[in-house]
């Protein structure tokens, strides 16, 4: 199984065996959102600066910017929660990812956190 990194905007990374970083919101932001009832998601082939805001997702209670944790090119998006937006909600770490990125530099996913740096991010948040 692969290694989940996260970011302190809520995007979760998850880099395959093919190189590729598949890239979401996490559990926490979806349940703060709400019922998610739209996503813009960037399109394929566009380069990505870490930190920039490359996706759009609206609940019914307010509309967020999805940021792109890390440096790459768009090589995938999911039109899956283009077309039913709930599976962020329902699998907001798994199905309902939002990208997948050919990253500029691989290594650049040791400026993440892993899972308990991000738990305990969140403790801070409280």
């Amino acid at each position: 199984m692969s290694q989940i990194y996260f970011s302190k905007d809520h995007e979760w990374v998850s880099v395959g065996a093919d190189g590729l970083a598949t890239i979401g919101i996490t559990d926490h932001a979806q349940q703060a959102l709400g019922d998610i009832v739209f996503v813009e998601l960037p399109d394929a082939g566009r380069n990505v600066a870490s930190g920039e805001a490359c996706a759009v997702v609206e609940s019914v209670k307010a509309a967020s910017d999805v940021y792109a944790p890390l440096a790459g090119t768009v090589a995938e998006v999911n039109q899956a929660i283009v077309d039913e937006p709930a599976l962020v909600n329902s699998g907001a770490e798994g199905d309902g990812w939002f990208f997948k990125l050919r990253l500029e530099d691989p290594a650049s996913v040791s400026s993440l956190m892993d899972r308990a740096a991000y738990d305990e991010y969140l403790s801070t948040l409280a």
